[in-house]
């Protein structure tokens, strides 16, 4: 049965909405529109949707790399000042793992250097030897003296991620924001990534925010999932209600995918994917919904008016005229 009371909130979006114009008089891009999440300790939300939704930009904003429009980011309930300081504590207690650990890491710094670099970033530490020992060991890097030296070209891919995480473990933080952190590597070694994602988030009691296109490995190891299509999230509520009772066909098509390990059908999913520079009226997801292709509910709602995300239950949340 799931608990009804809110956990404890970490770091926090609320109604935040970016844009972007490409070039000189370019069109303008709403890729972040409205959102509004929030991470607790100990937990892990998944964010989820194709490239181009929105998702990456979101994640950026919450590390406080790129300054939202309109909107406010919290950590632990106080307000993040853009202009201030205060912005270089949030990233220390944000950390990102990026999916490229080889683009990630500097080839010249060794192991070594490399985990420590955050720790000299943020003014240094007494004891960074232990602390980097420690970070490495936690990343399954053991023993972590026997990595010191190494340079990532000496590394295979999984142990490249593992050193990423190391260098984000090493600072302490509160947060970790995964970016797509298992689709480079090989299928292999995906599972040993998250499994020690999950380990790592039950044992530090992290707040764990995994960006995916990939459904089926929000499934695997995510207690809450949110959905994003345009800009928007489109549903959003605990992993095992998403998963068994989707309200949203873009959800559907998604975990049809991840099911069935193959791209998206065209008849669950038609039309081109997500451009943030052509917004359509009315429910920005109606060109492709196959509920209305297929003549099985009237279009009219969705062509002229925008639904909003709306609860459905205690904690499960559509933006859908027909979540039925």
């Amino acid at each position: 049965m799931t608990s009804s009371i809110e956990p404890p909130r970490i770091l926090e979006a609320r109604d935040v909405s970016l844009s972007f114009t490409h070039g000189h008089g370019g069109a303008t891009a709403r890729a972040v529109d409205g959102v509004s999440l929030s991470l607790a300790p100990g937990r892990t939300l998944a964010l989820v949707g194709e490239s181009g939704c929105g998702k990456s930009t979101l994640a950026r904003i919450l590390l406080g790399l790129i300054t939202p429009d309109n909107g406010q980011v919290r950590l632990r309930d106080t307000p993040i000042d853009y202009s201030t300081a205060s912005l270089k504590e949030m990233r220390r207690q944000v950390q990102l793992v990026l999916q490229d650990p080889l683009g990630s890491l500097n080839p010249r710094h060794t192991v070594y250097a490399a985990v420590a670099e955050g720790l000299r970033i943020h003014g240094g530490a007494d004891d960074e030897s232990r602390r980097v020992h420690d970070a490495l060991a936690s990343a399954g890097l053991r023993p972590p003296e026997t990595f010191y030296r190494r340079y990532p070209r000496q590394l295979s891919g999984g142990q490249r991620q593992r050193v990423v995480i190391a260098g984000a473990l090493v600072l302490q933080p509160q947060v970790l924001i995964a970016d797509e952190p298992v689709s480079s590597l090989d299928a292999s070694v995906r599972g040993e990534i998250l499994s020690l994602l999950v380990s790592l988030r039950q044992e530090r009691q992290l707040a764990l925010l995994l960006v995916t296109h990939d459904l089926g490995a929000a499934w695997s190891i995510a207690d809450d999932i949110a959905v994003m299509y345009l800009g928007r999230i489109v549903e959003t509520g605990p992993t095992e209600v998403v998963v068994r009772e989707p309200k949203h066909p873009y959800t559907r098509a998604l975990l049809a995918v991840a099911r069935a390990s193959r791209r998206i059908p065209a008849e669950l999913l038609p039309g081109e994917p997500p451009d943030p520079t052509r917004i359509p009226s009315g429910c920005r997801f109606h060109p492709r919904c196959p509920l209305l292709s297929s003549g099985e509910i009237d279009g009219t709602p969705c062509k002229e008016e925008d639904p909003r995300l709306r609860a459905i239950s205690v904690q499960h949340s559509v933006a859908c005229h027909y979540p039925e």
